[in-house]
This record gives structure tokens, sequence and C-alpha cells, in this order.
């Protein structure tokens, strides 16, 4: 894969996740005790072979920044490629609303770029994909671009559909904000030579479009070859609160954990050298995913635990998230609950949601 080069596109991506960003971009909103979103479609990028890849930050990308830093986690930190973040393209005061300006404002990269292939990508795609098989797929079909998809029903996420026909080739594309009918969920990740990517960018704003996928895909989706290559691992879009809660839910499976973070490759994230989570003798954890640097002296069912987090005596916490550094102090009950950062819960408070609407704090809350 050293002939393709990735670009992670985060501008007007959906974002229903209410109070966790509210200070964040949805690339950086963290998951899985650790990790954040981009870590996902980043560290398969990596793990294919991708050593150029572009992350373009649109609003509120502070936190991404402070995040992927030099991409040395992902081995990206070096004198030639890496990691790029792009920063926005403004027109006056305010960031570009279509991706396509954004493209187009970036376009001396992709010219600089030697590659001759472009992996375009969303970033709050959870999955753990081998990228060498969507090119092996690419050159056998003879297609001008190829989209993954993935065949799910799952409704608590927000994603556009496609259709194919029997050869596997794309007919039809069905955006986010019409009819989602169909099970084929489109994971929005895009195969194409960097030549086609650049004419469509242009000819597709000098007809007046600004949507890369809406504007120039679907309007000449009659006349390219798209093809549609299907994903069989675990995929988790996350970008509504219910997507968020229901696949962070999901790690506590063995079989998904194991999948997502390991198979095909490693998912890799920022290092922190924390101790690890202490448990005090009249603790008890069950069935809970726990990152380091925890205390633990309560009770924790179902839940997961970012870094830093602490449990005083008498606390009971059932199937909720806490983010990093939370305290949860003297007889709280938690139950369905999502905590973002340093969210404080005083002694003896009970605070209740339901799996399909969990209570949320926002960052800092003192509740």
């Amino acid at each position: 894969m050293k002939n393709v080069m990735g670009i992670i596109n985060t501008v007007n991506e959906p974002d229903h996740l209410e109070e966790l960003t509210y200070h964040r971009c949805i690339a950086s909103v963290p998951f899985g005790g650790r990790y954040r979103l981009i870590d996902f479609i980043l560290s398969s990028m990596v793990n294919s072979g991708i050593t150029n890849v572009a992350v373009f930050a649109h609003t509120k990308y502070r936190s991404l920044m402070d995040h992927l830093g030099s991409g040395k986690e992902w081995d990206l930190d070096r004198k030639r490629s890496g990691l790029f973040i792009l920063p926005p393209v403004n027109e006056g005061l305010e960031p570009v609303k279509g991706d396509l300006h954004a493209l187009y404002g970036h376009r001396d990269y992709l010219y600089r770029s030697s590659e001759e292939f472009v992996l375009l990508t969303r970033s709050h795609m959870v999955c753990n994909i081998d990228f060498r098989d969507l090119r092996n797929y690419h050159e056998m079909t003879g297609a001008d671009i190829s989209v993954l998809y993935k065949e799910t029903d799952d409704p608590d996420s927000i994603s556009s559909r496609i259709v194919t026909n029997t050869k596997g080739r794309v007919t039809s594309i069905r955006e986010q904000s019409g009819l989602l009918q169909g099970n084929k969920v489109s994971m929005e990740i895009f195969f194409m030579k960097k030549s086609l990517l650049l004419d469509l960018i242009e000819t597709a704003l000098a007809e007046g479009h600004d949507h890369f996928v809406r504007d120039a895909i679907l309007k000449n989706i009659d006349h390219l070859n798209i093809h549609g290559y299907r994903y069989q691992g675990y995929l988790g879009v996350v970008n509504t609160l219910q997507s968020y809660y229901k696949h962070s839910m999901n790690l506590l499976n063995p079989n998904v954990w194991k999948e997502l973070f390991f198979q095909p490759g490693l998912i890799y994230t920022k290092i922190k050298d924390e101790p690890p989570t202490r448990y005090k003798s009249e603790s008890r954890t069950s069935n809970s995913l726990v990152a380091n640097g925890c205390i633990i002296e309560g009770t924790v069912e179902n839940s997961i635990l970012f870094r830093g987090v602490r449990v005083h005596p008498g606390a009971v916490v059932k199937n909720s998230i806490i983010l990093q550094n939370g305290m949860i102090r003297e007889n709280v009950n938690l139950e369905h609950a999502i905590l973002d950062k340093d969210v404080v819960i005083n002694a003896g408070r009970t605070l209740m949601g339901h799996e399909l609407a969990p209570f949320i704090a926002v960052k800092k809350k003192v509740i």
C-alpha cells in the first residue's frame, strides 16, 4: 500500500452526540476506556501500510490536535510523508461548509504527494480493516471508485445506504437526509485514483456544488464505474448518543473486544504513563472494562471506566460509561449514565437513565 495515501475527512460529519461534542469534534470523542474514535481508522491505515495520512480538521479540533500530536504512536512521525493535520479553509471568519471546498483548498497537498491512489474516509467508523483487501478488490473489478459497505440492520446510527446490482456495481446512494431504506450501510470509505479525485473536486466546484458524496459522487453515479466492497468485520457507526452507548457496551462482549482491537491488527492510541488500577478490599467489579490509573472502592458492574476514575466506598456504578478523571463519591447510585471528563458526583446522589436514553453529564460538571 505504499502507492496509497489516506485522507480522514472530518468536515460535516453527522454529529448527534450532544454533550460529548460540545467542546470537541466527533473524531476526538473518547471511546473504549483509553481510545478516541479516530484511532480505529488511523490504525487500520497504518496497519495496511499507508504512511502518508492527512486529517482534515474543521471545527473544535484542539483536542484532536492534542491527541494526534506528531503521530508518534502510529509511527507517522517521519521525515518523509507521515501525519499531516490540515487546518480548515476559511472564507472570511467562518469555516467553509462543504467538504469539496476543504479538499480543493488543500489540493497542493494532493499534488505534491507521490502516491497514485487515495483512500478517503470518515473518522467515526469504529472498525478494524485491512485495506489491502479493498485495493485488491478495486483492481480485480477495474472500478473507478470502490466504496466499503456493511450489511446491517442497526437503527441507532446515521449513515447513508447504497444499492448494488448482482455484479456489485453501485446503482444508487441514499443520503442520510433521505429515506434510509436497505441494509447496505455505506462506511463512507472510498478508494480511487488521485487524478480522478482531483477531477471530481474541480468539476463539482465549477458547477457550484460543495459536497463530495452528494454532488461529486451521486450526480456522476451513471457515468462512473462504482463498486461496493462488502466488509464482514465488526462495525460501529458512532455518531448518535444511542449508537455511542450501544457500541461502547458491546465492548464488554469478549468476542467483540478481541475482534475490534486485535484483528487484523492492533489499535493504537496516545500513550499515557499511569499506574495500574487499584482495587481496595471492599471493592467489587464484574464484567467491566477498567483503564489504568483508577481507584475502585465501591461496586462496578457492566461498565466502562476511563483513566483516573475514582469510585468511593458505598458507590454503585452499573451499565455506565465514566470518562477520564471522573469522581464518584460515597453512596452514589449510578445506572445507564455517560459522564464526560472530570465530572464529580457528590455523595448520596442517585442518577438513572435508560439504555435507549442514557443520562449524560457535560465535561467538568458537578452534581
